[in-house]
């Protein structure tokens, strides 16, 4: 076993919620910061080039995850990409920055997490950007993210956005401004062409500090607690086990995943399920793992017939899209495109060898349904047991339904006329809406979103206060997408990064 070292900070995981911590607790040039990440040095070039982030799934820089059966999707276990590498799933993701809907925060707001509503968390979202086009009230300038115009867009985007247009959806310029709702370019994390994670942002610039020490493949494998204080962390590196001692806090930024799976592996969680595999209970903790949330695809696909057959290597591939109401009475948009000039079927997996094409993902933003993560073993590296329980809910297929039934109406509208061939998916002979629900179930996907198994409030069900504290212990915090209440009407990554800067500023008491 290696020698115990001491840090002031411990930060597990080096995602985007963790890279972030990382470069702002180490800015105090008083504070001793040590990250780790069981996943790799962020080296391989496919991460770079924002087009490849497909050929990155399924390799040594994805946790590669599976869920259990799901009852709802044919009893299908749906495939769950995390990134395994400095910059965690900012890393592998199609760079999207999207904050979500001011409903979001409000809402977590009203259910009791004070300084978590809208106009709390704008500035952060502001501190943490450098929006190229220039900053604005909604807008930073300066920060480490940059954040920017698609480079190089392929015209099927255009046409789409027109087609959109054309069946009555407003343009929006920018979904993060005054108003979320229309269809347009989604802004990227690039710059200059190439992907700009949570580690190129937030990690690179700051590794030349001295009080700030990052480890890769170091596995954490508990947190150590003594009575009811956090200690340090235990991890493995190279084969050997280690044991560091955080003087302040225990930070664990390891996503929807693995902070509750550490968690409950560190005698954090329902006391029963952690009996069962035979861990000592520390704190009864229900609320650990419960309350999983994820967004789910539900695709439209059409052969294309005419423009350039690739996208450009800056493409984020979805790279136009827009929110809508599926009810004019909603307080929101509860209806999310992706617009894709290309195939993507099965995370583009199961993509026609020959031809062109293009899809429109539809998804419910505000998703009913809630899963858990579970311990399947009591051995760290045994991956946990995950059941989102896909569309458990009924409302949630209802929704996808009708975005199936919208993604048609955009493609056949007239502007894409130059463009469309025969549809691929449901295909012609999937008409009614008993058709449509099983093209959904046989297909539907994940966006790639989980949140919410580590949840903030003060209810029994509630892991973190509304200062990321686990209840139940001192000196530990969870800050990354699983302190999430509800999910957030989007792409996550760009609320997890402003979780952590929010989060850098209640642990230094700013």
């Amino acid at each position: 076993m290696g020698s115990t070292h001491t840090h002031d900070y411990v930060v597990v995981g080096a995602g985007s919620a963790g890279c972030a911590m990382a470069h702002r607790l180490s800015e105090d040039g008083d504070a001793d910061v040590l990250l780790l990440e069981a996943g790799t040095p962020d080296e391989k070039d496919e991460i770079h080039v924002p087009a490849l982030f497909g050929e990155l799934f399924k390799t040594d820089v994805d946790w590669e995850y599976y869920t259990e059966p799901q009852s709802e999707l044919g009893d299908r276990e749906l495939y769950w990409p995390r990134g395994k590498t400095l910059g965690g799933s900012s890393s592998i993701n199609a760079m999207i920055y999207i904050r979500g809907n001011e409903l979001d925060y409000d809402t977590w707001a009203a259910q009791g997490n004070e300084g978590w509503g809208y106009d709390d968390m704008l500035p952060y979202f502001k501190r943490g950007e450098h929006f190229e086009p220039g900053a604005d009230e909604f807008h930073g300038e300066g920060g480490p993210l940059n954040v920017t115009d698609q480079m190089d867009p392929h015209p099927t985007s255009a046409a789409l956005i027109e087609a959109a247009e054309s069946v009555g959806i407003p343009r929006n310029d920018d979904f993060n401004g005054a108003t979320q709702e229309g269809v347009g370019y989604y802004h990227v994390t690039q710059e200059g062409g190439a992907r700009c994670s949570a580690a190129a942002a937030y990690l690179k610039p700051a590794l030349d500090r001295d009080n700030l020490t990052v480890e890769t493949g170091a596995q954490v494998t508990e947190v150590t607690v003594e009575g009811d204080r956090a200690t340090g962390v235990v991890f493995e590196q190279d084969g050997e086990r280690h044991e560091v001692a955080a003087e302040s806090e225990v930070i664990l930024s390891a996503g929807a995943v693995n902070s509750p799976q550490l968690l409950m592996l560190s005698g954090i969680g329902p006391a029963d399920h952690l009996r069962e595999h035979g861990i000592d209970v520390a704190v009864d903790s229900p609320g650990v793992g419960r309350n999983l949330q994820d967004h789910l695809f539900a695709f439209t696909v059409y052969e294309r017939t005419s423009g350039p057959p690739d996208p450009a290597p800056t493409t984020n591939i979805a790279e136009s899209g827009g929110f809508v109401r599926t009810d004019p009475d909603l307080d929101a948009p509860d209806l999310q495109f992706h617009f894709a000039p290309v195939y993507y079927m099965e995370h583009g997996f199961a993509n026609p060898e020959e031809g062109m094409g293009f899809s429109i993902g539809a998804t419910q933003v505000r998703p009913e349904s809630r899963g858990r993560i579970a311990l399947d073993s009591a051995d760290p590296f045994d991956d946990p047991v995950i059941d989102p329980r896909y569309l458990s809910d009924e409302r949630d297929l209802e929704v996808l339904v009708e975005g199936i039934e919208r993604s048609r109406e955009i493609a056949q509208a007239a502007p894409l006329d130059e463009y469309r061939g025969d549809e691929v998916w449901p295909g012609e002979d999937v008409q009614t809406e008993d058709e449509i629900r099983e093209h959904v179930r046989e297909t539907a996907h994940t966006v790639y979103h989980p949140v919410g198994t580590c949840k903030m409030g003060d209810d029994d069900a509630a892991v973190v206060d509304d200062r990321l504290r686990v209840h139940g212990v001192s000196g530990l915090r969870v800050v990354d997408a699983s302190v999430m209440p509800t999910l957030t009407s989007g792409n996550t990554n760009a609320p997890t990064i402003a979780i952590a800067e929010k989060a850098a500023d209640l642990i230094r008491n700013r």
